[in-house]
Order: C-alpha cells, then structure tokens, then sequence
C-alpha cells in the first residue's frame, strides 16, 4: 500500500500539466523554494533548494559509489549493509532528510523503510545521482 501512494506521489510531482523538461526544471531551481516543494520524489533542481535550505542529506549508495563523488555534505549510510534499518532508525524521526543513490531504486526502497520507521518528512531525488549529474548540478569528490 505504501508502494502505491510513492507511486501515485511520483506521477503527481513531475508536473503533468506542463511540458516539464530537465532544461525548464533547472531554469526554474533560481525559483523554487525549499519550503515550497513536498515531500516526495523531487527533481535535482528541487534538490538543490532543499540542500541549500539544510535538510539532512543520506546517500544509500556504496562506500566505492560515495567516493565517486556525492552531494555536497551527504552522509553515506550504505543500502547494503547488513544493519541499514537499524542505522536510519537512529535518525531523529522529526527532521526533514533528502535520500538517493544513482539511479532511484534504492533511495525508493530506503524512503519506504523510513516512512515504516515512522519519518515522514522525507524527499526522494528521482533519477538519483546520474539525473543529478546529467543536468550539470556538481558532485563532491
């Protein structure tokens, strides 16, 4: 059932309604306000603001991944680890977290393990760190 409301999230913030391209999404970051943007899967550009309005940042990724380069600031809490429920349980429940990895598959499964835990203030990067690339935002190394 959770799998069904990030799916019905996922098609509701891509901005169905507009044209909405990678070139519009970026031109648009300038505009967009962290505080305007809902939780959910979000675009690079939104992920941008967010970073920039102080959400805590968790890459789900692996060691060897994290070291290609991540988002600024990120803290690398590997998917594959065998203890990785219980190392986001140790998060705080009650603050804001943008989560990804390289393409959206993990940073998915990661958000649904969180909102069991029961945070609900969660963002996931749709396209993950290779969108986020892909659209010119830079990597840390």
């Amino acid at each position: 059932m959770v799998l069904v409301v990030s799916v019905a999230a996922c098609g509701g913030s891509d901005g169905a309604e507009s044209t909405d391209d990678p070139a519009a999404s970026s031109g648009a970051a300038t505009s967009v306000a962290a505080a305007d943007i809902e939780f959910g899967l979000v675009s690079p550009a939104e992920s941008v603001a967010l970073v920039g309005g102080g959400v805590t940042v968790i890459d789900v990724r692996t060691p060897e991944e994290f070291a290609d380069g991540h988002l600024d600031g990120a803290t690398l809490i590997d998917f594959y680890d065998a203890d990785f429920a219980e190392q986001i349980a140790e998060l705080p429940a009650d603050q804001e977290y943008l989560v990804y990895c390289r393409s959206g598959n993990r940073s998915g499964q990661a958000v649904q393990i969180m909102e069991g835990l029961g945070f609900d203030q969660v963002y996931d990067l749709d396209g993950g760190v290779v969108d986020y690339a892909a659209q010119g935002f830079p990597l840390t190394p």
